[in-house]
């Protein structure tokens, strides 16, 4: 059985019914489907205007993977709070009340271990990006393909070390993993809100003939492919024209079950 009403701040595929175009995007741009969402895509494009100015002087190649200086460390803490903030935004506005010893963690206290819950919904680990300027066979990246076997994320336990000490572990703080650190981050904005960046200007169900197979995502830049693999009873079926008329239009996915 598919899903009737889209959880906040999750993007999904939809069932192949009438109208399944609109209804794909359409609903993203109701204000209570999430709170505030300009404010996490206008830290992402500072972020992305940031690196890009990297790349004139670091250029995306594979050969370059392994730079590390003060300014890729600096972008790569940057991206990753940036990171948490999404995921922290995501499981409170669902349902998720962590106990641990009998009484309720605080937000505070929440990691990776707990953000990692996402995926389930979201299927983080089944989107791919690519950099769309690049010299070699690595623009393709999976930032989030590891935990498909409940493995650690190497690029964000890169940026802990780096963070706690940064002096002993300041080659971590590599291009290779700022660059899998901004494509997670742009994973976890378009699966949240798809290409939209609630400007003023139209921004979703604009198609047309480019240059790259892929569809470029939120801020222009990065081009993203979205999952193909969402299980038909995880698919949307609503039809958002006759849903939007209704009192209560999303609901809330219960991160405390997973």
């Amino acid at each position: 059985m598919s899903i009737d009403k889209p959880f906040h701040r999750n993007v999904r595929a939809m069932v192949d019914r009438p109208n399944a175009g609109y209804s794909s995007w359409a609903y993203i741009i109701d204000k209570d489907f999430s709170q505030n969402p300009t404010h996490y895509i206008r830290a992402f494009m500072m972020l992305q205007d940031d690196l890009q100015e990297v790349f004139e002087f670091v250029e995306p190649s594979d050969t370059n993977m392994k730079t590390h200086s003060f300014r890729i460390h600096e972008l790569l803490m940057r991206t990753c709070i940036e990171i948490e903030a999404n995921f922290r935004a995501i499981l409170k506005e669902n349902i998720y009340t962590p106990i641990s010893n009998g009484k309720p963690r605080k937000e505070t206290s929440w990691n990776i271990r707990d953000f990692q819950k996402v995926n389930v919904s979201h299927r983080l680990s089944s989107y791919k990006v690519q950099y769309p300027v690049w010299e070699g066979e690595h623009c393709l990246f999976e930032p989030f393909k590891a935990w498909r076997n409940g493995n650690s994320l190497s690029w964000y336990q890169a940026y802990n070390a780096s963070k706690h000490d940064r002096h002993d572990n300041f080659k971590q703080a590599s291009f290779e993993n700022l660059l899998n650190a901004f494509a997670a981050l742009q994973i976890l904005i378009s699966a949240q809100f798809k290409t939209e960046s609630f400007a003023a200007t139209r921004s979703l169900g604009v198609a047309g003939d480019t240059y790259h197979s892929l569809r470029s995502g939120i801020g222009g830049y990065l081009l993203i492919d979205f999952p193909s693999d969402w299980p038909e009873e995880q698919k949307y079926s609503f039809d958002w024209s006759s849903l939007k008329e209704e009192a209560v239009r999303f609901q809330k996915f219960d991160y405390n079950t997973v």
